[in-house]
């Protein structure tokens, strides 16, 4: 156990080195337009930091990792007189220190589960960047805005917020005497969790819960028109879901 744990503890100083001295070339170089710098200062001076790093986590292992404990000595012979007998030191074992073990257990956790996340799991869509059409169907008595700045469209991607374009070649349209908004957005992250905003002058704030799973596939086209209340003028929403690439 305390092999394992010092080796944690090492591996540990060696991502918080690697990472720290990079960082630190990074910063004190200033802007990086072409990411040279950024690139060099990670795969180049990064790795003596990782050395430098995986040494003091040994270190703080061995000094903080192993507290001491009092051992009971042995008792002395009563066949030797006291003037004979070695005087007894006080006799003391190195045992792995619980709240230091604990510390490193929840830190070597959350790294894995954090590279388990970035590189296994991966937080991008599977179909890669995916563009989601909107259309927004305006109550009867609704004319549509005077300019394209009025309208605020966002989408909330469990924290994740991204705006809605305006369609360039055309932002409204009509159907069936009701003016439609046609906006688009874009999508690259797996989410719990979608809602769709609708901000413009004249008409409360509207949102709407997207039925999509957190990595979704396209749509064969657009869904049904899904009201924003239960209000008989309340602006309805439809939608289709497509792949960039």
């Amino acid at each position: 156990m305390r092999i394992i744990l010092g080796f944690l503890s090492g591996v540990v100083g060696m991502l918080a080195g690697w990472a720290g001295l990079a960082f630190l070339v990074v910063a004190l170089a200033g802007p990086d337009r072409d990411g040279g710098i950024a690139m060099g200062a990670f795969f180049t001076i990064g790795p003596f930091g990782a050395v430098i790093g995986f040494a003091a986590g040994i270190f703080l292992f061995v000094k903080f990792g192993l507290a001491a404990r009092p051992v009971t000595p042995a008792a002395q012979s009563p066949f030797q007189s006291p003037a004979a007998q070695p005087p007894i030191q006080p006799a003391t074992a190195r045992r792995i220190s619980r709240p230091f073990a604990a510390v490193l257990v929840v830190i070597v956790g959350a790294l894995a589960w954090w590279g388990w996340y970035e590189f296994i799991r991966s937080p991008y869509l599977t179909h890669g960047d995916m563009t989601l059409a909107l259309q927004f169907r305006l109550p009867e008595n609704v004319a549509a805005p005077a300019d394209t700045k009025d309208v605020q469209i966002l989408i909330d991607e469990s924290g994740h917020f991204w705006p809605g374009q305006l369609n360039e070649n055309g932002w409204h349209g009509h159907q069936a005497g009701r003016v439609v908004i046609l906006a688009t957005v874009a999508m690259s992250y797996k989410a719990r969790r979608r809602i769709v905003t609708l901000s413009m002058p004249g008409v409360p704030s509207q949102a709407w819960i997207l039925d999509l799973p957190s990595d979704p596939d396209p749509t064969p086209g657009y869904t049904d028109w899904l009201p924003s209340s239960d209000a008989p003028d309340a602006i309805a929403l439809n939608y289709r879901l497509t792949a960039d690439r």
